[in-house]
């Protein structure tokens, strides 16, 4: 048995997410508040929402850490201390800083407040991360550009604890240092307005030469024009969960504070078991295939190591014609189940109906397969399909599926995985 366990860290840009990945595994979250993060868009949470999440995480034995990473300019640092302090006061485990000036501000002014570094500050070897440990911060969050047997080595030089991206999307820039947002839209990556830029589809042309017709690229056989596109895979490390524990990381952190909850719960419940699985019996563990497969159901794009074993290729961007990806559908949460009548009520979240195929799944890996043969609206009326957002309806359901399980329609096709 591992006595280190490393936790489970993932994302929760709303408090329905919070709850979600706690009840779905996640020995932490990461959230972020009014100010001072890179994720505008997102549900950033207040001060009262920051005391509410973390009344409910510690109440289940987990953390909350709040993102304030941003790159500061002139001015954005104004206020930090008072807000450090109420952070610190409204019960939060940790703040996640990468500018050096409010990492000083939370440090100085928030006394009692651990601070951690965030990817944002580019941590890639043992001195970086002494210098840091010396100024009192408590945890690294690594650069996604460090392999694993870098992470071996940091480990043999250093006692700091080490937090490392373990599954969601890859940026194009240096740890999040990509300035396409800025220069095309005007939008401060840095500071919380990322359009994420390299996602957009794009036409790749040659140089003209003076003179010369100005060509259009990328062709295929059929003489259509492919996408070009400088979007990066998703990673995924859940095969190499032995290897990220014994090189000695603390916590394993999953992307996504934008997602769904269809994802965070997802991919929470598939790294819980992994990483629980391996520690329980190192000796005999072997990856539960079932793990792989349910990631496929809320992929975006497809998956690699990222820069843990090797640099990227050209196989890790998906340059030209999208290759296929898997084709699931979320479809209701689970508010009640009459056991005696075997009877399921679900809050809609997508379009679903008679005939579909569909797959209840819940916390510790559970999962329940079935067809709609028949379905209700909340006035016992039959109906075909339940189109509306959040309608609530209920069906004939066999199996002892619990209040908060959620619905996702059945597969319809799985990718290849991109193979390293």
């Amino acid at each position: 048995m591992i006595k280190n366990k490393p936790e489970v860290l993932a994302p929760a840009g709303t408090m329905e997410k919070l709850k979600v990945a706690i009840d779905y595994g996640a020995d932490a979250v990461y959230i972020g508040g009014d100010a001072y993060g890179l994720r505008s868009r997102a549900g950033n949470f207040s001060f009262a929402e920051m005391a509410e999440g973390a009344a409910y995480a510690h109440a289940h034995q987990a953390k909350v850490y709040v993102a304030a990473n941003i790159v500061a300019h002139e001015g954005d640092i104004q206020g930090a201390g008072d807000y450090f302090r109420q952070v610190r006061d409204h019960h939060i485990d940790a703040v996640i800083v990468s500018d050096p000036s409010l990492i000083e501000i939370a440090i100085t002014q928030a006394p009692g407040l651990a601070v951690h570094l965030s990817t944002q500050a580019s941590a890639t070897n043992w001195e970086t991360l002494k210098f840091w440990q010396d100024l009192g911060l408590e945890r690294i969050v690594l650069a996604r550009e460090v392999g694993l047997d870098e992470i071996k080595e940091i480990r043999k030089h250093t006692d700091i604890e080490i937090e490392a991206f373990i599954h969601g999307a890859m940026c194009i820039g240096y740890s999040g240092r990509c300035v396409l947002s800025n220069h095309m839209g005007l939008r401060d990556a840095n500071r919380g307005g990322c359009a994420q830029n390299c996602r957009w589809k794009y036409d790749l042309y040659e140089m003209p030469v003076l003179g010369d017709k100005t060509e259009l690229l990328g062709e295929n056989a059929d003489g259509k024009v492919e996408d070009f596109s400088m979007s990066a895979v998703d990673m995924a490390m859940i095969e190499h969960i032995p290897e990220l524990i014994e090189a000695g990381v603390n916590s394993l952190k999953i992307e996504g504070r934008m997602k769904t909850v269809h994802y965070v719960s997802t991919v929470s419940n598939v790294y819980h078991k992994a990483v629980s699985d391996y520690c329980a019996d190192p000796v005999n563990y072997q990856l539960d295939e079932a793990l792989v497969d349910e990631l496929w159901k809320v992929a975006q794009r497809e998956m690699s190591t990222g820069f843990y074993f090797n640099t990227p290729t050209a196989d890790d961007e998906l340059f030209g014609k999208r290759r296929k990806r898997p084709q699931f559908k979320f479809i209701g949460q689970v508010l009640a189940y009459d056991a005696q009548a075997q009877v399921v009520t679900v809050q809609q979240r997508n379009n679903f109906g008679i005939g579909d195929q569909i797959e209840f799944y819940g916390p510790n890996f559970t999962h329940y397969h079935q067809t709609v043969t028949e379905l209700f609206d909340e006035d016992d009326l039959a109906i075909e399909r339940a189109p509306h957002a959040m309608q609530v309806v209920h069906f004939n359901c066999p199996y002892p599926v619990q209040t908060g399980d959620f619905i996702r329609a059945q597969a319809i096709e799985k990718p290849a995985r991109v193979q390293r």
